[in-house]
């Protein structure tokens, strides 16, 4: 009995196992494992934390979704893939075979990389349901007694668009409470412009993006690596463009939320021929690992490098069209691979993704990621708002409905009204 083992339980992990029960053939079996029973749709957790959205809006119990679609799950987590064993150690105690084993574990957020940083410490996150939480509760307070606001992220991040949302979104909500007069608020990134977005910029980024934050009123520090934090205070050290230091900043808040660096999770560390140095999962064309030829992986756990080099270092994103047309390609490889012939499929790492600003929104389209581009393309407006809205209700209904045919690209874009692209 063939059987693959999926690790991660999200954006990535979810959508692979629907897509490769559509292709398995009797006598195969899929089992997910995650660290948690509950899918949450990450992109709204900026949302939560001004109150916009609860945890249970944005979250679904995976047990019965997987019993319906007859896939076996496991929410005990995996503490140590044994790739030389075909094993996966799980946190029950337990250990999974398997014969294929597809990696979709998310990362690894190195809040530990800036003294004082993460939810545990003085900053806010929203890379976890979680923490937008936390981060909600403490933004009610603020709001009460309203001050400065610090948003951005620490060198070495590399997805920059929940920044900028968090920023704009809370922008948007201090209007509308009618407290944005009392409350300064200043962006601070390792990004070389704003509108960089750890893509080189996506057709005119940086104007729209440097338009945007002039018209609100929201100061922007670029070049920035944040050296520590402290209650209520983020210091941070300004560079040139040749990565020199320029000025020192101690920037005062009474709320910040800062995205951290990413890493590999713990379970795959250390891995020599399956992970780089930052213990990112190493794949081909194909996701598949060149040393571990039944190990596959998708979505930002995957080694990509970056789009250029920066002053101050910034990674590459992973946008959810990229990850799902990793997905696609991974699904139709394993099954080419169990079937005895070789993988063809490839994902298409190009970057699509809608940015909701609370009351407007931007959109951009990058085919490839890297420049020169076959497509190079963003816009701006309030029907992109309406098409995120539009997107979480379709995204989390097809998790419900253990949908598993590609559509994100298709539906984004015509939600977005931008069917005509051709990605």
């Amino acid at each position: 009995m063939t059987h693959i083992v999926i690790i991660g339980g999200g954006i990535g992990g979810i959508p692979m196992a629907f897509e490769m029960r559509n292709l398995l053939k009797s006598g195969e079996q899929i089992t997910v494992v995650s660290n948690s029973s509950r899918f949450q749709f990450v992109p709204s957790n900026p949302w939560v934390a001004v109150d916009w959205r609860t945890r249970e809006n944005i979250c679904l119990e995976l047990p019965p979704i997987m019993r319906e679609q007859r896939i076996g799950f496991n929410a005990s987590g995996a503490t140590r893939v044994h790739a030389d064993k075909n094993q996966v150690e799980l946190g029950d105690g337990t250990t999974l075979d398997y014969d294929y084993l597809v990696i979709a574990t998310g990362p690894k957020l190195a809040f530990d990389e800036v003294e004082g940083l993460g939810p545990e410490a003085y900053t806010h996150s929203v890379c976890h349901v979680d923490h937008a939480v936390a981060a909600k509760e403490a933004y009610l307070d603020f709001v009460r007694n309203p001050g400065p606001i610090v948003i951005g992220a620490a060198a070495g991040a590399s997805c920059f668009g929940p920044a900028l949302e968090m920023a704009l979104i809370i922008e948007s909500d201090l209007r509308k409470r009618k407290i944005r007069d009392k409350v300064p608020m200043t962006y601070v990134t390792p990004e070389p412009y704003v509108g960089h977005l750890g893509l080189g910029g996506v057709g005119d980024t940086k104007g729209m993006v440097e338009s945007i934050m002039r018209e609100r009123h929201i100061k922007w520090i670029c070049n920035a690596r944040i050296d520590r934090c402290e209650p209520g205070k983020i210091f941070a050290t300004e560079h040139d463009a040749k990565g020199e230091p320029v000025k020192n900043h101690e920037l005062e808040h009474r709320w910040s939320m800062i995205l951290p660096a990413f890493r590999g999770v713990d379970a795959v560390a250390g891995i020599e021929g399956l992970c780089n140095p930052r213990d990112f999962i190493i794949v081909d064309q194909h996701q598949r690992n060149p040393r571990y030829q039944n190990i596959f992986s998708v979505g930002v756990c995957i080694a990509i490098p970056p789009v250029e080099v920066t002053p101050i270092p910034t990674g590459c994103p992973k946008t959810g069209f990229m990850i799902e047309s990793m997905v696609t390609a991974a699904a139709h490889n394993i099954r080419a691979v169990i079937d005895g012939q070789q993988p063809e499929h490839e994902g298409t790492w190009s970057a699509a993704c809608l940015a909701d600003f609370g009351d407007r929104g931007a959109a951009f389209v990058a085919v490839p990621q890297i420049p020169p581009r076959n497509i190079n393309w963003s816009s701006e407006g309030r029907w992109v708002h309406y098409a995120k809205i539009a997107f979480e209700k379709y995204f989390l209904r097809k998790i419900r409905k253990g949908i598993g045919e590609p559509g994100y690209e298709k539906q984004m874009l015509r939600l977005a009204g931008l069917s005509r692209l051709k990605l």
